[in-house]
């Protein structure tokens, strides 16, 4: 069955990137200086970790995929012990001989061989804490030849996607670089374009199921979905648009790093599609380039759609982890957008979405929205929208929109109050403003304006104080703040 797709663990200290290759456990056999011996089970474990336990039954405490190194202190019933590592999902053990043990017990080389369990055995000069460092020395080499297969294989699909023939480059340079087929479906399962070794009728038959699953018609659909056809690996991304596209995927094997550039090419591919996707797109990637170019934004709004306006949301992750291209291209597409800046480490994804007068929370994800603004207005709209996930997030609600002044406020005239309001607050400084701001949206409350701001909240305490030095006034004063409130608003 179609399933997500996933891969091994990341060590914790590990910079962010392609989940981190597992170690052959035969790359760890070969360092002589450890004097390592297989002597029981399979040759071709992988490992994602090492751990030492002494206790009878260390079950309850294995992820899965370790190197369990052990002198067998408790070691009493072999058999159920290797049964218990194989269930727990062990990939090989490590028995130190001496001074529990002089040699690897028989009954434990049996019990390897008959449960499958690789037996590696631990001479007594080599030390546990050298083995762990070893296995991690391994991973941090395979990891940055990983990090280096993916950053070039970025650089390719980049210079491909700047070709005149994109679409067909960027195909044909990820076929090379997963050494399988790249194809680019429709809704109804037909080829726009592909590239690579022409695949068999039943891999054909299964890209096309594949992609249906991913389908926008389908409701709730995954971003992306994984499933095998005999020996081949499929996978299967949707594009942004809301169209039905699909990126599908046929492979002989699956590296660490290869859904992170296959997200690479979704993002390019959903810009670069973007004429298959109806003429609205279109005229809105030729406003963009007239932007660029130079154009007058007001002058190049009615190619834009809708009513004109737009609606800048930020966004993170709920839970705090990192975003890949994938997840915010998925985002984008909820949202209605294409238009999405993915942003950098704990930068947050900015999406500009046409309209937007209906943003809506989405599933994972802390969202800031800004009021819906003109083309011309774009810079206050952004400032608006990181303002509201500050809020957002400071009080943990999913979603958050800076609205417009309305109310009472609405009813001063704009002049005159823009004008007291400036010379209100000419004492302070930008950072000072937006702290007081903050501070009082939030109810004076310390911590929750530090979340918002991202700072110590002894920070805030001493600029609010400066604030109240500066203005001459006091903040515990329901009437000060309530006319500082408003001045704020009418910025």
């Amino acid at each position: 069955m179609p399933h997500a797709p996933a891969g091994p663990p990341t060590p914790p200290d590990a910079p962010a990137g392609p989940p981190t290759p597992p170690v052959p456990l035969a790359g760890l056999l070969a360092l002589e200086e450890l004097g390592l011996r297989r002597i029981a089970g399979p040759a071709d474990a992988e490992l994602l970790w090492v751990h030492t336990s002494e206790m009878a039954d260390p079950y309850p405490y294995l992820l899965g995929g370790e190197l369990l190194l052990s002198a067998g202190v408790l070691l009493t019933d072999p058999d159920t012990y290797v049964a218990r590592l194989v269930e727990a999902g062990a990939a090989a053990l490590g028995f130190g001989v001496r001074p529990v043990h002089d040699t690897v017990p028989p009954e434990l080389v049996a019990a390897c061989d008959r449960h499958g369990l690789p037996l590696v055995e631990v001479p007594p000069g080599t030390p546990f804490t050298a083995i762990a460092r070893a296995v991690w020395a391994l991973m941090a080499e395979a990891r940055h030849r990983e990090l280096r297969r993916v950053t070039r294989a970025q650089q390719a699909l980049a210079t491909a996607a700047a070709r005149p023939d994109p679409v067909p480059a960027v195909l044909h340079q990820l076929a090379v670089r997963l050494s399988g087929r790249a194809a680019l479906l429709t809704a109804e399962g037909e080829e726009l374009h592909a590239a690579g070794r022409p695949p068999s009728p039943q891999v054909r038959a299964a890209l096309a199921r594949l992609s249906r699953v991913v389908a926008p018609s389908v409701r709730p659909a995954p971003a992306s979905a994984t499933d095998t056809a005999g020996a081949a690996h499929l996978s299967a991304y949707a594009l942004g648009g809301g169209q039905g596209l699909a990126l599908t995927l046929a492979t002989d094997h699956r590296e660490p790093g290869d859904h992170t550039i296959a997200g690479v090419a979704v993002v390019l591919l959903s810009l670069l599609a973007a004429p298959h996707q109806g003429a609205d797109e279109a005229g809105r990637s030729a406003a963009l380039v007239r932007l660029l170019l130079g154009a007058d934004p007001a002058d190049v709004a009615p190619l834009l759609g809708g009513d004109g306006r737009w609606t800048v949301v930020h966004a993170r992750r709920s839970g705090g982890e990192a975003v890949d291209p994938l997840a915010a291209g998925a985002l984008g597409a909820a949202l209605g957008s294409a238009l999405v800046d993915a942003g950098r480490g704990a930068e947050a994804v900015r999406v500009l979405v046409p309209g937007g007068d209906r943003i809506t929370q989405q599933p994972g994800w802390t969202l800031g929205a800004s009021a819906p603004a003109p083309a011309d207005a774009l810079d206050a709209a952004d400032t608006q929208a990181a303002r509201a996930l500050g809020r957002a997030e400071a009080t943990r609600t999913p979603l958050a929109v800076d609205t417009p002044v309305t109310g009472l406020a609405a009813l001063l005239p704009p002049g005159p109050a823009a004008a007291h309001a400036r010379a209100l607050l000419a004492p302070l400084t930008a950072p000072l403003a937006e702290t007081l701001r903050c501070w009082l949206s939030l109810h004076g409350s310390w911590d929750r304006t530090a979340v918002a701001l991202s700072v110590h909240r002894n920070t805030v305490r001493q600029r609010i104080a400066r604030c109240a030095v500066l203005l001459g006034v006091d903040l515990d004063d329901m009437d000060v703040r309530t006319e500082l409130w408003l001045a704020l608003r009418q910025e």
